[in-house]
């Protein structure tokens, strides 16, 4: 016989808990962050390839110095990416009690009727 014995369980705080872990895996899952810290990080190193262009590669693009500019253009749009995740965070989905569902499908819930 075992003599554990569980600490009582109080649905507020189980629930509260849910709805925390819910939320971190909304933000940490958000796509915005991966692209936004993808583009980020290459338009950093695109970035400084074109400062450091040589003259020889400044003349093959026609004079004009293409791997700056496509740097700055992807570090901008990737910190837009941030920008846009900080401002707006992503919603945690709906738990199944939000939505109005009580149990699984056919054990006579609210969404079975």
């Amino acid at each position: 016989m075992d003599n554990r014995s569980e600490p009582a369980r109080d649905p507020l705080i189980t629930g509260a808990e849910s709805e925390q872990r819910r939320s971190a895996a909304a933000r940490l899952f958000d796509i915005r962050r991966v692209i936004g810290g993808l583009f980020a990080v290459y338009g950093i190193i695109v970035t400084l390839i074109g400062v450091f262009d040589s003259q020889a590669e400044i003349d093959k693009a026609e004079g004009v110095r293409i791997n700056l500019w496509a740097g700055l253009a992807m570090l901008g749009f990737g910190l837009l990416m941030l920008l846009w995740q900080w401002l707006r965070p992503a919603e945690p989905p709906a738990s199944p009690e939000e939505r109005g569902v009580i149990g699984p499908p056919g054990s006579g819930s609210a969404t079975d009727r």
